[in-house]
């Protein structure tokens, strides 16, 4: 069979495009042994369900027979979350780790993962992200397929969690040995670091292809349904922004999380892509020190606190929501000479197509000649805007880049801009003007349309009244 590394869909034979997500040239060989095909799921986990005894890991197996939903305990459904020891992490899981599940983390390729999942392992075993009331730590075994027990153990001096007893490191990539060690271990948690090294000795085909990583990430989620342990699975994103590869891994696990940002800024974020047990629209910011990643609690670092007391033309703050919280972007512009009909037109961290957009408006309905200008902007330290709420900061950036003036001194914008010129309102106006003002700017740039009462408050209904606040 043929399988869709976009996507994951299963074709009979190649063709070039795949008819599930329209993706071009993505179909590989995929071949099956169909001994293996009577129970692909169980293989080396199967043994965990003829030894009772074994499945002290978490939570009880799952009930082989069915039985009528009114039946059924209302208790479980109400599993006690582990928490990581990490608020950051716990906020995107949604509270912390569910017994039984499995967890695919995923990033670019040094951008902090093994370091992150080894502070959580150490926080698990060490009792810091044991439950209220918990009698001891949670025991954790960390799986390291890409390093040696010795560099693991380096890097845990470095973090500060070597001297952790309940902290078990097996150093392979058989998944047999690997299922092996967790039964004979019995942790609440298991960590695989990466997915992309560990294989099955009965699979013709190598570490990494879609046949390793369906087959090997299938026995791990039903290891984990049936003992309750904790899996985290830890993924690398290719260069066509495939999380491990191919995108099957995000339809077998409960939930996935990104692990964003650029490697040479020191902010890190991660954001939940897909959860079955909390929302997807939270994020946790960390910050890479010589010590391991520290959570971020003031969310005002991501923005320059200078812009509070002085101007900069091409630089606007806007807050942005995250989820729950409320995030204060500093959004930057560039103007510079180009030639007409060949003028660039490059972001970072911002929409292509909003900036595309917000350009047009600016010409039509403001008066700005653009069209010989190239135009650069970007979101300082390393946090992705999408929302239309920015929208408003961004064009005030590029027009004050553009006349050389910047907003007033401790002066932010936030609200969305229709292709008419008109500023429109945004949701939760009143928490982002509060997180605002609490960081140190004293007026906040608004829509008229849905803008609380408040002195401090410059209410706008088009954009020429918003580029008349420009100094």
């Amino acid at each position: 069979m043929y399988v869709c590394r976009a996507c994951g869909g299963v074709q009979a034979r190649w063709i070039g495009k795949c008819p599930d997500c329209g993706a071009w040239d993505t179909l590989e060989e995929h071949r099956v042994d169909r001994a293996a095909e009577r129970d692909p799921q169980r293989g080396a986990a199967e043994a965990w369900a003829l030894d009772p005894s074994a499945l002290g890991g978490g939570d009880a197996a799952p009930a082989a027979a069915a039985k009528p939903i009114h039946e059924i305990d209302g208790s479980e459904a109400n599993v006690q979350r582990l928490p990581s020891g990490i608020a950051e992490l716990d906020r995107v899981l949604g509270g912390g780790l569910v017994p039984g599940s499995v967890t695919l983390i995923g990033g670019d390729p040094g951008i902090g993962k093994s370091t992150l999942m080894l502070q959580v392992a150490g926080r698990l075993a060490g009792g810091g992200g044991a439950a209220a009331g918990s009698p001891r730590a949670a025991r954790v075994l960390y799986v390291t397929s890409e390093e040696s027990a010795e560099q693991l153990r380096l890097r845990a001096q470095r973090l500060g969690v070597a001297q952790t007893p309940e902290l078990f490191v097996l150093a392979d990539t058989n998944l047999a040995r690997i299922i092996e060690q967790a039964r004979r271990t019995r942790p609440r948690v298991m960590v695989l670091d990466s997915i992309q090294m560990v294989y099955k000795a009965d699979l013709d085909a190598s570490p990494g292809s879609v046949a390793q990583l369906r087959r090997c990430a299938a026995e791990l989620v039903y290891l984990a349904k049936l003992t309750g342990i904790a899996v985290i699975l830890v993924g690398h994103v290719t260069k066509e922004g495939h999380l491990a590869g191919p995108r099957l891994l995000e339809h077998l696990v409960d939930a996935v999380l990104y692990f964003e940002g650029d490697r040479y800024h020191a902010h890190r974020i991660v954001r939940g892509i897909k959860n079955r047990f909390g929302s997807t629209l939270e994020i946790g910011i960390f910050e890479m020190t010589g010590y391991g990643l520290r959570e971020v609690q003031s969310l005002g670092a991501l923005a320059d606190a200078a812009g509070a007391s002085e101007s900069r033309p091409g630089s606007v703050v806007c807050p942005v929501l995250a989820g729950s919280r409320c995030v204060l972007v500093e959004v930057q512009a560039l103007t510079a000479t180009g030639f007409l009909g060949a003028a660039k037109r490059k972001s970072s961290g911002l929409d292509a197509n909003r900036l595309a957009m917000l350009i047009a408006v600016l010409e039509q309905h403001a008066g700005l000649r653009l069209a010989d200008r190239d135009i650069f902007a970007s979101s300082v330290g390393g946090m992705k805007v999408a929302e239309p709420a920015a929208d408003l900061a961004l064009l005030l950036a590029i027009a004050g880049a553009h006349y050389k003036r910047g907003l007033a001194p401790g002066t932010a914008a936030v609200g969305e801009v229709g292709l008419g010129g008109e500023v429109r309102p945004v949701p939760q106006l009143e928490q982002r003007i509060r997180e605002a003002q609490r960081l140190g700017f004293r007026n906040v740039i608004v829509p008229l349309a849905g803008a609380p009462k408040g002195e401090s408050l410059i209410r706008v209904r088009t954009i020429a009244q918003a580029i008349e606040q420009l100094g």
